[in-house]
């Protein structure tokens, strides 16, 4: 969203948008074959069947209660993210999409990305995934390493990450690679091994992410030995390098594409678009004509001034304005197309943005506001739409195997809500 789109002596703290920015939709779903040690997402092991036609139902739910504040709106992109989506049956993926197309205009050439792990690659799940609507995959490779691929606890092997790369091309085309570095034990030469690998598929997009260490993971409590900062600068300068050789644009933090071939979903969260999260672990960025929902910190303080300028409702305002900043800060580490490790959260999500759905991730897994981050990226979700979801389908998350209790920073983050 460009300056643009704001009226001529708006102020920040009360905006008046002429015109808004685009919307996209990001839905989360939160079930994974394993757990992998280095995840900080809002992710959850599999340990029954999936309980497909009720978590549609509640996607649905989730979604017509945020039709008041889009109404008269379009999609501009849509995004899978999780989790792992492709858990999904090519029918669950359908009624979703068929769903969302029933209640918001989704125009015909609209991004739609499915994130997959290859350990769940079927050439012919994922052309039915096409026919239900599917035009783009974000596979999380990681590594074509075996050695490297059992030291991040990966579910797959080298041989099914080839067979996924091979499939995603033959059966959709348009693909995205993520790839990770500075692993444990990897040296500068196999990470070029990698990145090579991947070029030889000549994918339209490609994500390589720096291997961190996140709180409240198998890794954090068990580092494994990583490369030193020198070795992962090293390995992060060869990789830029190479893409640009390749020619491959550097358009964010840790996207690479093709000319043209940018993710469009990705690109919205990095120009202040909107976005709304529906899901499990979801959080959303909204505007509306004279403000942006959910409040960010320059409007929750005006709201304090208006209220009080001092004595016990000021003081008591700008406490809550503080918890709240508090709760967006870990909100976005939490988000989409999921904030993955070593992913930057963009400059621009450092102005008024808070959760109120899914995380951003993003996520892409690309993006960093996976509406995923995967908020759906981590174990964070926004209060509007987690209570929400919450409502509209209670039991669901446990009656399925899901431990639908939150890990100690989002407690602490519900806890800091007024």
């Amino acid at each position: 969203m460009s300056s643009q789109n704001l009226a001529i002596g708006a102020s920040p703290a009360a905006p008046h948008f002429t015109a808004l920015p685009p919307l996209a939709l990001y839905i989360h779903i939160p079930w994974c074959l394993k757990k992998c040690p280095y995840c900080d997402f809002n992710s959850h092991e599999q340990r029954q069947a999936l309980p497909e036609a009720r978590y549609v139902d509640a996607l649905m739910t989730d979604l017509e209660m945020a039709l008041p504040s889009i109404w008269g709106r379009r999609f501009s992109s849509v995004f899978f993210g999780g989790g792992t989506p492709s858990l999904f049956s090519p029918s669950g993926i359908d009624a979703i999409l068929a769903g969302v197309r029933a209640r918001m205009p989704v125009p015909p050439g609209t991004e739609v990305t499915l994130e997959a792990n290859p350990g769940t690659f079927e050439a012919q799940k994922f052309a039915e995934f096409r026919d239900a609507g599917i035009n783009r995959l974000s596979i999380g490779i990681q590594s074509f390493n075996p050695e490297h691929l059992r030291a991040l606890g990966r579910v797959h092997d080298d041989g099914e990450a080839h067979r996924a790369v091979e499939i995603g091309l033959a059966t959709i085309g348009n693909i995205n690679l993520d790839l990770m570095y500075a692993l444990p034990g990897q040296s500068l030469a196999q990470a070029e091994a990698d990145l090579r690998t991947a070029l030889a598929y000549a994918p339209p997009h490609l994500s390589a992410y720096h291997l961190t260490l996140e709180p409240n993971t198998l890794f954090a409590r068990h580092p494994p030995t990583l490369p030193d900062d020198e070795s992962a600068a090293d390995m992060q300068d060869a990789i830029q390098l190479l893409l640009a050789g390749a020619g491959y644009g550097h358009y964010e933090t840790s996207a690479y594409a093709q000319p043209g071939r940018e993710c469009r979903h990705n690109r919205n969260y990095w120009e202040f678009g909107d976005y709304l999260g529906i899901g499990a672990g979801a959080h959303s960025k909204l505007s509306l004509p004279n403000r942006i929902f959910p409040p960010g910190p320059l409007q929750a303080a005006a709201a304090v001034s208006r209220h009080g300028r001092g004595g016990h409702a000021g003081a008591r305002g700008a406490r809550r304005a503080a918890r709240r900043r508090r709760f967006r800060v870990h909100a976005q580490r939490a988000a989409p197309e999921r904030r993955r490790p070593g992913r930057a959260v963009p400059g621009t999500h450092r102005i008024p943005v808070a959760a109120g759905g899914t995380g951003t991730a993003a996520g892409g897994g690309e993006g960093p506001a996976a509406a995923r981050s995967s908020a759906h990226r981590a174990n964070g979700t926004g209060p509007e739409v987690s209570q929400r979801f919450a409502a509209a389908v209670p039991g669901l998350i446990r009656g399925a195997g899901l431990d639908a209790r939150h890990d100690a920073r989002t407690r602490r983050c519900r806890k800091s809500m007024p």
